[in-house]
């Protein structure tokens, strides 16, 4: 899991302070840039890093990761000095290859000469076994060894609620899609399980536990308020966010959507009482408590969505 944030500092009660930066965006390539440059790449050079963005399925942004954010962001990671850069998906909703061509990630990572890696049609030893003990996966559950074995991983993802169970999909959520559906010779349906588990939002925190996350970018220039996550209905924040905490990052996200009009689950009751969020604080995958974040804007036009963002988080 995350280490202490490197943009972290101490507030006078002695509490660590999670930074979660917030940008207008006008344009992805230097809003993405700024952010970058906010939460600090000094960590990257020389090494290898292993991006999941977010291609659950065929369809376009915000329901899939533009390709502009991660053009951007593979440019960024190089510009820092990053060695190897290789992105890895499985998408739910259709066959990831098919995915991934049709969106045009596997024509970028040509052009880009980075690595795209379809995890369907990994090995079995292209996963890692995560044992079932404390969490609430029957059988444990299975994650590709590139996201255990990068010295860096980064994710990108959208802003969107879920209407199959999740409540909402940003970091947390987006972990699923490095997780095993079934190994090669194995005839267990993990996909199956969770999916149908009235656990499913502590499960998906579970994940989080299992693998380090050093950077997370949030596009939220379009957002899901209702429905998701391959389609609902739109709303327009025009904003993006990153922070190297993915619970800080994830409450952030749903202080958005509740400001833009989110009904359903994802709107109701205290922020950190979000049953993924409360599980993955509970598991210190990242911050537990309103107090423990800072919400930062880097433009003028964002102060306004940081005020509101933390206000929302501290009402609950």
């Amino acid at each position: 899991m995350c280490g202490l944030p490197i943009e972290a500092r101490v507030n006078a009660g002695g509490t660590f302070l999670v930074k979660v930066f917030i940008a207008t965006s006008v344009e992805r390539e230097s809003t993405v840039a700024s952010l970058l440059s906010a939460v600090g790449l000094s960590g990257y050079s020389g090494r290898s890093v292993a991006v999941k963005a977010n291609f659950n399925s065929g369809d376009p942004f915000p329901a899939s990761t533009s390709l502009d954010t991660l053009r951007t962001l593979v440019t960024d990671l190089r510009g820092a000095g990053a060695r190897d850069v290789m992105i890895g998906e499985r998408s739910g909703m259709g066959k990831t290859r098919t995915v991934l061509e049709g969106l045009g990630v596997v024509r970028l990572g040509e052009e880009m000469s980075f690595g795209v890696k379809v995890l369907d049609e990994l090995p079995a030893d292209g996963w890692e076994k995560i044992d079932r003990h404390g969490t609430h996966w029957l059988n444990g559950f299975h994650i590709a060894r590139m996201f255990i074995d990068a010295e860096r991983v980064v994710q990108t993802c959208c802003l969107k609620t879920h209407r199959f169970g999740g409540h909402f999909t940003m970091s947390l959520k987006n972990s699923v899609g490095l997780v095993a559906a079934r190994v090669p010779g194995h005839v267990y349906e993990y996909m199956a399980e969770l999916h149908t588990s009235p656990y499913q939002r502590k499960m998906i925190a579970e994940i989080n536990a299992h693998y380090r996350c050093d950077l997370v970018l949030i596009d939220g220039t379009s957002a899901f308020i209702g429905g998701g996550p391959e389609k609902g209905e739109l709303a327009q924040p025009g904003i993006m966010l990153a922070s190297t905490d993915r619970v800080a990052i994830d409450v952030a996200g749903v202080a958005v959507l509740r400001s833009s009009g989110a009904t359903g689950q994802v709107s109701k009751g205290k922020v950190f009482e979000q049953e993924q969020i409360a599980r993955a604080a509970e598991l210190a995958v990242g911050v537990s408590s309103s107090g423990e974040v800072e919400i930062v804007p880097i433009d003028d036009a964002a102060r306004l969505w940081a005020e509101k963002i933390a206000a929302t988080i501290r009402a609950g």
